[in-house]
């Protein structure tokens, strides 16, 4: 898949699945924008693939502030033109049993992964129902479908964001722009890294493949849904679980 021409922007870029979809739009001919709150780890990302040739740049988002959610979107948009690609990769988790969460702490997981994909989908919408044309890539978790064990707040942000996925898709159709979700089972990230490593070994155990996901294999996911092989594709749900979760 190639993507000469096209503007992608990616949030979650700075580290695992967002940095990984970053490369491989980058290196696909994408210009790419890298979206993430950690300025540190951002520029780094952008400048090494720089010096491979790509056509990057980093502009700091916080996805829960709305007003830095807006001078992204404009950003974004007055660097390179017009945004052809979104991929809403950030999100955050922590397994913790729900009844020992806090409220601020419900707030930030459903502030992270669902608002904050919500609102980063709005600021980039109006141009490209102009334009009548568009590819949306939310990334929500297969917890969204089955639950998790530990991440019950979580799961239902992440139920809402597939939830989300599939009605804007419905509405945005007859302006030819697809919106479609990648759901992720255990991948090997940074915020994995975090996890002790009897539960990793329990991931790998239960799942048909027996080890955890690569962040480039679910980069391909949103690849595919953002390239010109899903043009008729809208409003799908896609595992990429190494079949731990075989939702139908």
């Amino acid at each position: 898949m190639r993507f000469d021409g096209k503007t992608a922007v990616v949030t979650g870029a700075a580290s695992g699945i967002g940095r990984a979809t970053a490369e491989a739009f980058a290196l696909a001919g994408a210009r790419v924008v890298l979206g993430d709150i950690n300025e540190e780890a951002g520029e780094a990302v952008a400048g090494a693939l720089a010096v491979r040739g790509a056509e990057v740049e980093y502009l700091r988002v916080d996805v829960t502030d709305p007003a830095s959610v807006e001078a992204f979107g404009k950003g974004a948009t007055a660097r390179y033109g017009q945004v052809d690609i979104l991929a809403s990769v950030a999100g955050w988790g922590r397994t913790e049993p729900f009844v020992k969460n806090s409220p601020e702490f419900w707030k930030k997981l459903i502030d992270l992964n669902l608002v904050g994909t919500i609102m980063v989908t709005r600021a980039f919408l109006d141009p490209m129902i102009e334009r009548n044309s568009g590819k949306i890539v939310t990334v929500a978790s297969d917890a969204g479908r089955v639950g998790s064990l530990g991440e019950t707040v979580y799961s239902g942000a992440k139920g809402g964001v597939i939830a989300f996925s599939k009605g804007l898709a419905r509405e945005m159709a007859r302006h030819n722009i697809t919106v479609n979700c990648v759901c992720p089972g255990p991948t090997d990230t940074p915020l994995m890294a975090a996890v002790p490593d009897k539960i990793k070994d329990a991931f790998a155990r239960v799942t048909p493949m027996h080890r955890l996901a690569q962040p480039a294999e679910i980069a391909d996911a949103i690849l595919f849904f953002a390239s010109s092989h899903s043009n008729f594709v809208t409003g799908q749900v896609l595992s990429v679980s190494g079949g731990l979760t075989m939702a139908g």
